[in-house]
């Protein structure tokens, strides 16, 4: 089917129209009388008849054919000029429909490649007149995802007007406006846009698309660094901000090699309509990453992926828009380098992969806000996002030890069981944990004083033996009590902090329904009175149960209702011009109404928020009940969670798929700044088996945040109820995450000062390497640190890929690789492999039960010499629960350099007194030559054993205080 016209046969076809409204014109000026009339027959000299037949039949079937044209050629004309009619009084949406339906009919060529069609009507219902109506092209294919639809490639909407450069002028960067010169198909199209490209820092830009008339929503609970305190010449930047007014678009591109990372122009259709704002852009390759919360490969596929992005509590499966929402990518571009782009927009969103490779964005409110990160290594960019979104919070360092849990224990006494059991097989285990069931009838802040009966005095036991203890905290608030009965309630309403059924001025609470018994309020996190009520009824808790952290669950926020009991009001907000695909097909689904009223703007506007504001609320009461750093982990996360709190994957099914893709989650809320993270050990949801939960329980040792949990109605799944098979696999790697604790909290301090990952994928370390760039089966912990779980049943070896590098075996040691190939390793049931990497030091701990046990201890050294026999590493040490430790130089920070023939210290902080202060041994692996002397610090020390078969060499009984700078030798 042809789809348009070229502009030489538009004109030639024109020119044949415009030819038959001229013979109509002139066929319609012909009257009836001027048509032949044949006389009366003369009675003399009559013919026959049949002659008489002969001469008028051919005459008759003539005038009938001359009749039928002639009306025909009226008709013809009477539309025409009634079409001509009713042009003349189109409107100025019309005038615009025309025009850009004009200019998109001179560009719809038969041979549009699949990848490059940019879907003109992602409603899902796309005919062609609707789709021509639109101004674009039109093109049936039955091949699935490929839309019919699709712009063409000089659509455009906007102009721009008045560019201005801004150039050593105290703000580099470039401020334009667009005005509006077509119509997008979309309700209340904005008809002056504002852009302003804001060059920030060396590696980062800002793009600003707003209204240029009126204000509207915009994040403002990120505390974004706008720009460096160093004003930078306009050509020191890394990038290129390039506007093009013929297409009208924007480009950027690296300077160092011209690879264009972001360009909208002739690219999709911009569009920016109240409620529906779509950009979209060329990727320079398709190795793209992030854009959570979802079920995926770790590597996104291009072809034809559509993610929402809409806070939803779902089980987790591929499709569904889940828990949160991070409109932040990362691409690893063809020659190695690597770029990231956040969209600061907390609308509901989704977001388009196809292969051309190019991305689409679709917000259905707010502004454009875009900041590029120029890397250039992927470990740089995540730096670059944390410096807007906000560095990852420090853990207490007790938040790092192994947590248990189960929803419904049902009883103090069952908890209790569980916790003495798990404590009685030497299993190291730091918090118990209580769910939902702990609550009076599931109010929050109170605690079942039958089923529950000394649970403050069980807290106590908790705390004596130096463990932890952390409940859950539901946001709904129960509002069925009579007045009185429940503070939390009486008090809202008090401070009038709940979130209002509508956004008119008095309007009551909006009243749905999650735990409680009859129905449910919520707080309203954007309130000014939030922060003071949510503190006070903390702390009231607080007073009677001594917790040590909180678990914020439901906050998407979860509602047993679409809205209310009767549903939502049909407004624009619950029911808008276009829906993502979301889970339930409406944005209201299990939620709170759109058009429910908050402080900070309309539900609408900030539901993405509601967990993020509430971890800050949470984060600030927490410190001011307890004087110590928080601990908090969320269900629901916006970007700036990291800087708050941790994240839990949610309820995830127990099973091998489960198993595998919570290494992607894991990865993948690295990258999105949120370092302390962690799936449901042994899976939430069903039954796990002896098998699965063996190799979960090896694999879970060594997530950031590592806790089992399970649901009502599955067996028990804590370690001990399992049998032996999974006690011993469970104590071993618990072991070797409590022995690697000081290497862990080294890395959560580098996440909290410089924005670093803590587990992170092989790419980050290996950029170079095409190979790393799909793995995710497989994961680092810093840079020298291999985990390998395996994550099929009934099998005891896997195969890993070994980046080029030195690699050895954790367990025995030896070097087993130098990298640059695939390796198979053992993997015995109760053991997950590990391996070391060359190039690193690694200070550790005997390990003991907890972790206030083991980190009075000793410190060891793990120093692996790479392939040039050099080897580094860092020990960061505080008191483990002091809040802003770091910012108040209240720790303690040495440096260690090996080589062929040294180990050396320096201490680059001494502030606190307080933790385990000495090196006791140290273990030096990838030696070349045996070892016959070592001195330490000059003098000879004899305690050393060098292994010839593995080329090890042990230094033991060193006792060396690690405030004094110190130099062990060996030769």
């Amino acid at each position: 089917m042809k789809l348009g016209f070229y502009e030489s046969e538009k004109w030639e076809s024109n020119q044949s129209v415009y030819g038959e409204i001229s013979d109509c014109l002139l066929k319609s000026n012909v009257k009836q009388k001027d048509l032949p009339v044949t006389e009366k027959p003369v009675k003399s000299g009559i013919l026959p008849v049949w002659i008489l037949w002969t001469l008028f039949l051919p005459l008759g079937i003539f005038l009938i054919i001359l009749w039928i044209s002639v009306s025909q050629d009226w008709d013809y004309c009477q539309w025409w000029q009634g079409r001509q009619k009713v042009a003349v009084t189109q409107s100025k949406t019309t005038y615009f429909l025309n025009k850009v339906t004009d200019k998109a009919s001179s560009s719809c060529p038969y041979d549009v490649e699949d990848e490059l069609k940019f879907d003109c009507f992602p409603q899902g219902y796309a005919e062609e007149h609707l789709c021509l109506k639109r101004g674009c092209c039109w093109s049936f294919t039955d091949k699935q995802s490929v839309p019919f639809c699709y712009y063409p490639a000089n659509y455009a909407l906007y102009s721009f007007v008045n560019v201005t450069h801004l150039n050593n002028s105290g703000v580099n960067g470039v401020v334009g406006y667009l005005e509006q010169i077509g119509y997008s198909g979309y309700p209340e199209d904005i008809p002056l846009l504002k852009l302003i490209a804001t060059f920030e820092t060396r590696s980062r830009l800002r793009v600003k698309i707003m209204d240029a008339e009126n204000k509207r929503y915009e994040i403002n609970v990120l505390n974004s660094l706008q720009t460096d305190d160093t004003f930078l010449p306009a050509n020191d930047y890394d990038y290129k901000f390039s506007i093009n007014s013929d297409t009208t678009g924007f480009s950027i591109s690296r300077k160092e090699n011209r690879e264009v990372i972001f360009t909208t122009v002739g690219v999709g259709g911009f569009i920016f309509a109240n409620q529906f704002l779509q950009i979209s852009s060329f990727l320079p390759s398709g190795n793209i990453y992030g854009l959570g919360e979802h079920q995926d490969s770790f590597r996104h596929s291009t072809n034809w992926q559509r993610f929402s992005l809409f806070n939803h509590d779902i089980v987790p499966d591929k499709g569904r828009n889940l828990y949160g929402s991070h409109p932040f990518y990362l691409v690893m571009e063809n020659g190695g380098m690597s770029h990231g782009v956040f969209l600061k927009n907390s609308d509901p969103m989704e977001v388009i992969l196809q292969p051309t490779p190019a991305i689409t964005f679709r917000a259905l409110g707010g502004i454009l806000d875009f900041y590029f990160f120029l890397g250039p290594t992927p470990s740089e960019v995540i730096q670059q996002y944390t410096e807007v979104i906000g560095r990852p919070a420090m853990p207490p360092y007790w938040g790092l030890g192994f947590h248990l849990c189960r929803y419904n224990y049902g009883s103090l006494n069952r908890t209790r069981e569980i916790w003495e059991r798990t404590r009685a097989a030497g299993i190291p285990f730091d918090v118990q944990w209580n769910d939902l069931d702990y609550m009076d009838t599931a109010k929050d802040f109170t605690y079942d004083r039958n089923k529950f009966s000394g649970l403050p005095d069980f807290v106590h036991e908790v705390h004596a033996v130096g463990m932890h203890y952390v409940p859950l905290i539901d946001p709904g608030i129960s509002n069925a009590e009579l007045v009185s009965e429940y503070p939390p309630y009486d008090q809202g309403i008090e401070m009038d902090v709940f979130v209002k059924n509508s956004a008119e001025p008095g309007a009551p609470p909006f009243v749905g329904k999650v735990w409680n018994t009859v129905s449910t309020v919520w707080p309203d996190f954007t309130h000014p009175n939030a922060t003071e009520y949510w503190t006070n009824q903390l702390k009231a808790f607080h007073d009677e149960v001594s917790f040590d952290g909180a678990w914020i669950d439901m906050n998407e926020p979860s509602n047993f209702y679409s809205g209310t009991i009767d549903g939502c009001p049909a407004t624009q907000w619950d029911n808008p011009p276009y829906t993502p695909t979301v889970v339930g097909n409406k944005l209201c689904f299990l939620t709170l109404c759109m058009s429910a009223g908050q402080f900070g703007g309309l539900h609408y506007d900030v539901h993405n928020l509601y967990g993020l504001t509430e971890t800050m609320v949470t984060n600030f009461a927490l410190k001011q009940i307890t004087g110590k750093r928080p601990f908090i982990i969320s269900r629901s996360t916006f970007p700036g969670q990291g800087h708050f709190g941790g994240h839990w994957s949610g309820d995830v099914v127990s099973d091998w798929p489960n198993l595998r893709r919570s290494i992607t989650s894991i990865l993948n809320y690295n990258m999105f700044g949120i370092p302390l993270v962690g799936a449901d050990i042994c899976g939430f949801n069903g039954n796990t088996t002896v098998a699965l939960c063996q190799r979960w329980m090896e694999l879970g040792a060594f997530y950031p945040f590592s806790r089992n949990h399970n649901t009502d109605d599955g067996i028990d799944q804590d370690p001990v109820a399992l049998g032996p098979a999974v006690v011993e696999a469970s104590r071993k790697a618990l072991m070797i995450r409590y022995m690697l604790l000081p290497y862990l909290y080294t890395l959560f301090w580098q996440a909290h000062a410089h924005g670093d990952t803590v587990a992170r994928p092989l790419f980050f370390e290996f950029p170079l390497d095409h190979q790393t760039y799909a793995i995710d089966t497989q994961f680092l912990w810093g840079g020298g640190l291999m985990i390998v779980p395996v994550l099929t049943e009934s099998t005891e070896v896997v195969e890993a890929y070994l980046p080029r590098s030195l690699w050895y075996d954790f367990y025995n040691l030896e070097l087993i690789s130098f990298g640059g190939k695939w390796t198979v390793l053992p993997a015995p049931l109760d053991t997950i492999p590990i391996l070391l990497r060359g190039g690193y030091i690694l200070p550790t701990q005997a390990p003991d039960v907890t972790t206030a046990l083991t980190r009075v201890k000793p410190f060891d050294l793990l120093v692996t010499l790479n392939e040039t026999k050099q080897a580094i590493g860092d020990l960061y040490c505080d008191d483990g629960e002091m809040i802003d430790a770091y910012v108040l130089s209240r720790f303690n920070l040495i440096q260690f350099v090996a080589s062929s023939s040294t180990v050396k210290s320096a201490v680059i902080n001494w502030k606190n007194d307080e933790t385990s202060s000495s090196v006791r041994d140290v273990t030096i692996l990838g030696l070349s030559s045996p070892v016959s002397v070592v001195t330490v610090n000059g003098f000879p020390h004899p305690s050393f054993m060098f292994n010839r078969i593995s080329r090890v060499l042990f230094i033991k009984d060193l006792q060396l205080p690690l405030k004094n700078p110190f130099v062990i030798s060996y030769q």
